[in-house]
């Protein structure tokens, strides 16, 4: 797996509608690891307003991309990564609900995260032997974005300053819009997406996946939360 610039571990929905739906809406199949011809709804620039989320693929973030520290390698982090997850018990949530979250529509946990808080949380610390320390340059412009005192902090310990305390799972729909256009979108989307919500929302599995030299990622590894 040397052809990977980056890795990050995700949550990552199995093979269905949701996920049929969510590859063509964002025109990146990260299963397959392909592009992916995306639907037609009438008033909407769909590869315009996915252009930002597309090389991700259709997922939430769990522990975010990070380079191999030296002295680590892919077959060691794979390991690692196997058995953390063996060592953690599937997370049941309420369900999923198509939300504006700051600038971009996203797809955000209904009821108490608390559950998927802590695995979150138990990721970012298990596998962080593995993180390469994060560029100057990109902890310059991770601070564009007006970071808390504690944001700073976590992003100089765990390399992202979105995790711990301040982690929100999401599952990315969207590029930043515009109030209207944000809603507008919504209206359209939601009764496409929505149905295709599960409820209740387990995680069964967390997925291993990787960036390739041009950006996208995709889908190396499911690894069981069999805990």
């Amino acid at each position: 797996m040397t052809n990977f610039k980056r890795f990050a571990i995700y949550y990552a929905p199995e093979a269905g509608a949701l996920v049929d739906f969510g590859a063509s809406w964002l025109g990146w199949d990260l299963a397959a690891g392909a592009p992916a011809d995306h639907p037609r709804i009438e008033g909407l620039d769909i590869a315009a307003l996915t252009d930002t989320p597309r090389k991700y693929g259709l997922h939430g973030t769990v522990k975010p991309p990070f380079r191999l520290a030296d002295g680590t390698d892919f077959d060691g982090l794979a390991a690692a990564a196997e058995s953390l997850c063996a060592a953690q018990a599937p997370v049941v949530l309420d369900g999923l609900a198509l939300t504006r979250l700051g600038g971009f529509l996203a797809l955000t946990v209904t009821g108490d995260t608390t559950a998927l808080s802590d695995l979150a949380a138990t990721m970012v610390r298990g596998l962080d032997e593995f993180r390469a320390p994060a560029p100057e340059a990109e902890l310059a412009r991770r601070r564009k974005a007006n970071l808390s005192d504690r944001q700073d902090a976590l992003l100089l310990q765990w390399g992202y300053p979105y995790v711990m305390e301040e982690f929100r799972f999401h599952i990315t729909l969207t590029g930043k819009l515009g109030k209207d256009q944000a809603e507008t979108v919504r209206q359209r989307l939601d009764p496409l997406v929505t149905p295709l919500l599960p409820a209740p929302f387990v995680i069964r599995d967390l997925c291993l996946v990787g960036e390739d030299e041009n950006g996208m990622f995709h889908l190396i590894h499911r690894y069981a939360l069999s805990g």
